[in-house]
């Protein structure tokens, strides 16, 4: 990291703000969820996600990463922010994950990530990258969870006065896997039972604090699952945006689906890693969401204004809720300005 952003990075710690983020996550219990967040005093809340940041510390082809991603806190002023993995694509590797993630964490906005495939990848663990990026003022992802795979799982809930309204989990979709007689064949990783068990435990738990009803909820992860190609190739599905590459999920059907619909509470499914897509399909009773590519020059990306044609145009996810309203808001913001996509789910 650059001596400024050390500089920057370390000045962070004497606000307020941070001190009490770093108070509040002392004091979390591994059973409490991530953060239990209010709507504003006019009912709203606003959601940022952004995914294959991609970022390299020290390498220009980062740029445009840094500034749209600076851009759009500026201009959206999120109560929370998600990343949805990819932060990083280099060494120097915890330095770089820091660095693309200051920029959230200096304006004093509340921020979670769910790692990507390439987060672990350029030297440190994936655990150490992780404890690195919980280190941040304002991040508020919790521990490791035992016997719980990969590292960044998480549940947060946004609350009315009367409650619990929503909740958004987070699964680590880790890297890749070698699948005993097939070790030729490349292979994304997938959910595993154990992070299975872990999402049912906590929508049970919910559902009883809703009055036995499902909490109405959105699973944010890197990795799509395998059910997103099943769905763009039906002719049941409606799909807004652009499709420029076919999805790139696991080999592996984690079986996850079938416990969302069993469970009856996640209606949305936001992915990143595939970086020319950026659609809403609804399948089924289930929204599969990619967020827009949020990254530089350090790896492709071919979205621009039009689809393939040039400029190429980073961006951000948007999701806005209103209390006491089940629809969501959701849209796509480039860099620049230009929104897209605007539509309720």
């Amino acid at each position: 990291m650059k001596g400024a952003a050390l500089v920057a990075a370390s000045a962070l710690f004497d606000s307020q703000a941070s001190l009490q983020a770093m108070d509040r996550r002392s004091r979390r219990k591994p059973s409490e969820a991530a953060a239990d967040f209010k709507f504003r005093p006019d009912g709203s809340f606003k959601l940022i996600q952004f995914t294959d940041t991609h970022f390299i510390s020290g390498d220009s082809r980062s740029q445009r990463a840094m500034e749209c991603v600076c851009e759009a806190l500026d201009a959206e002023k999120p109560d929370l922010v998600i990343h949805t993995g990819d932060i990083l694509f280099g060494r120097p590797d915890i330095e770089s994950a820091i660095e693309i993630l200051t920029p959230i964490s200096q304006r004093g906005i509340p921020f979670a990530v769910a790692l990507g495939n390439h987060d672990s990848q350029f030297g440190s663990s994936r655990e150490d990258v992780y404890a690195a990026i919980r280190s941040l003022p304002g991040c508020i992802n919790t521990a490791p969870k035992p016997g719980v795979y990969g590292c960044s799982n998480d549940v947060i809930t946004l609350s009315s006065p009367a409650g619990p309204e929503r909740a958004f989990y987070l699964f680590d979709s880790m890297d890749a896997v070698v699948l005993k007689g097939e070790e030729e064949i490349h292979s994304y990783d997938y959910i595993r039972h154990s992070q299975i068990g872990w999402y049912r435990a906590w929508s049970e738990k919910l559902r009883e604090q809703n009055g036995g009803v499902p909490l109405p909820s959105m699973a944010f992860f890197h990795i799509p699952l395998c059910e997103m190609a099943e769905g763009l190739a039906s002719q049941e599905r409606t799909i807004a945006g652009n499709w420029c590459e076919p999805p790139c999920p696991s080999r592996v059907n984690s079986g996850l689906l079938a416990q969302f619909r069993e469970m009856g509470d996640v209606r949305a499914i936001v992915n990143g890693h595939d970086h020319d897509c950026d659609f809403v399909m609804k399948y089924g009773t289930l929204y599969y969401i990619y967020g827009r590519y949020s990254g530089g020059d350090t790896v492709y990306n071919h979205l621009g204004e039009k689809g393939w044609v040039e400029p190429k145009l980073s961006g951000c996810r948007i999701f806005e809720f209103r209390c006491g309203h089940s629809e969501v808001n959701t849209k796509v913001r480039l860099y620049g300005g230009i929104v897209q996509q605007e539509m309720a789910i």
